[in-house]
């Protein structure tokens, strides 16, 4: 679903764009009324919207009540000049991109001009299509900045998009047909289910197949970010709003324009954040921290969890109205122990894309060491059965006994794989403990589960 655009100021033109055209807002400053109608007309049928203001000090008020991404620009202005109020707006923070237009021009003028952050430098008269490949060309460099923003941004996290939806257990078969449906409405999804069970591969299997597939998938763990941050991480600042900013800054929404933004650990989100989210959600803008400009977003919103949202909702710290705003498509993922059939195909589909990628050859399984597996309660689900296949790769061997230590090496190993599943995860969990000296974050991570998920594994046989 498209922005509604915000109502019109006097001499602005919304129009709804063709295919293939920026869904951006422009302004043009120029004091010839001519100019000002000759790329008023030529540009409101392509672009989102289109403002108009004769000065500088015109130009700043529009800035003051709505978002711009692009100026156009006379240098030759009434009081202020083009150049010096571009210099004021990239001191004050602004990000948008400018074209320079000029009649008089020399070089010193255009290199005055870029190095006062103009974009692009063009001479009148000009014809239309030149002013339209300029404004593509900075179009095109947004994406590519954006683009460039989601792929550090991925390789920073170190997802392994791999995993893909393996199995032919019922419920993966039923999961594929449900994600087909899904992806091809632009609803919001809420994924739950515990840690590692491919929350996040089932998110970008829906983005992959919707019609938002050309744009980014942005992934935002909400647990890792500092609440202080948070607001301004999702929904960007303005300079100075946040401590020690010495510039404005996009947001997570910005980068995921056209896309899909996953919000991973969505319990995390202090109940402030919360709020501004849900507004985000309602009304398609976001307004900075710190700016007064409210911002239109096409994004699709994906959430995952962990925890049951019903009783975070019930205890007062998940928001009633955010919990079914999410929740207009709900899927929640089975535990691989509650799917032991696809155990078999995941350890065959790991092994060989894992050896493939390391350049290995493949970890051979007999039937006995394929039986533990079968058995082991998988309490970081297919995330620690990889990892599991990964480390044995690089050891040579499937070494069980990182699952059942105390068992593989008992005289009666093949009566106690048997004994109760419960004891021999709590017995592994107990072994990796010791191995790192009782370091619960770092033991979650060689488990593949999270911290939050262990502490409650511990508390539970605490109380038991």
């Amino acid at each position: 679903m498209m922005p509604i655009p915000p109502p019109p100021l006097p001499g602005s033109a919304p129009s709804p764009h063709p295919e293939g055209w920026p869904d951006w807002s422009i302004l043009v400053v120029d004091d010839e009324p001519g100019m000002r109608n000759f790329l008023l007309k030529s540009l409101a049928p392509r672009c989102h919207q289109v403002h108009v203001a004769s000065s500088a000090e015109e130009g700043a008020q529009c800035l003051q009540q709505q978002h711009v991404d692009l100026i156009i620009l006379d240098i030759s202005l009434p009081g202020q000049s083009g150049v010096a109020w571009l210099q004021s707006l990239r001191e004050q923070g602004f990000r948008g991109y400018v074209i320079l237009i000029t009649a008089f021009a020399d070089l010193e003028t255009a290199i005055d001009a870029l190095r006062a952050g103009a974009s692009d430098f063009i001479l009148k008269p000009f014809r239309v299509p030149q002013i339209l490949n300029a404004i593509k060309h900075c179009f095109e460099c947004a994406r590519l900045a954006r683009e460039n923003f989601v792929l550090r941004h991925t390789l920073s996290r170190q997802i392994d998009t791999s995993t893909g939806l393996i199995g032919q257990s019922s419920f993966m078969q039923a999961l594929r047909e449900s994600v087909a449906r899904v992806a091809m409405v632009d609803s919001t999804v809420l994924l739950q289910g515990e840690s590692g069970t491919g929350k996040e591969m089932v998110a970008r299997a829906l983005h992959q197949m919707s019609p938002r597939q050309h744009g980014p998938f942005v992934p935002v763990n909400c647990a890792s970010m500092s609440p202080e941050l948070m607001e301004g991480s999702l929904f960007g600042y303005a300079k100075s709003a946040v401590k020690g900013a010495k510039h404005a800054r996009d947001g997570l929404f910005y980068y995921a324009q056209g896309g899909t933004l996953f919000l991973d650990e969505v319990a995390e989100l202090p109940l402030s954040v919360q709020a501004s989210l849900l507004r985000a959600l309602e009304d398609l803008h976001i307004r900075p921290v710190g700016s007064s400009q409210l911002v239109p977003v096409n994004v699709r919103i994906m959430a995952a969890t962990n925890r049951n949202l019903r009783e975070e909702v019930a205890a007062g710290r998940f928001r009633k109205d955010l919990y079914y705003r999410l929740q207009v498509v709900d899927l929640t993922l089975s535990p691989l122990r509650e799917r032991r059939d696809d155990i078999v195909a995941l350890v065959a589909y790991f092994n060989a894309q894992l050896a493939r990628r390391m350049g290995m050859a493949q970890l051979a399984i007999s039937a006995s060491q394929m039986n533990y597996l079968l058995q082991y309660d998988w309490p970081g689900n297919a995330r620690e059965l990889r990892n599991l296949i990964e480390r044995s790769l690089i050891l040579g061997e499937l070494n069980v006994s990182a699952l059942y230590d105390a068992a593989v090496h008992h005289p009666m190993a093949s009566q106690l794989a048997t004994t109760n599943l419960q004891s021999l995860e709590k017995q592994h969990i107990q072994s990796v403990l010791d191995s790192v000296q009782g370091d619960k974050a770092r033991a979650a991570e060689l488990l593949g589960i999270s911290k939050r998920t262990l502490e409650r594994r511990c508390a539970e046989w605490a109380g038991a």
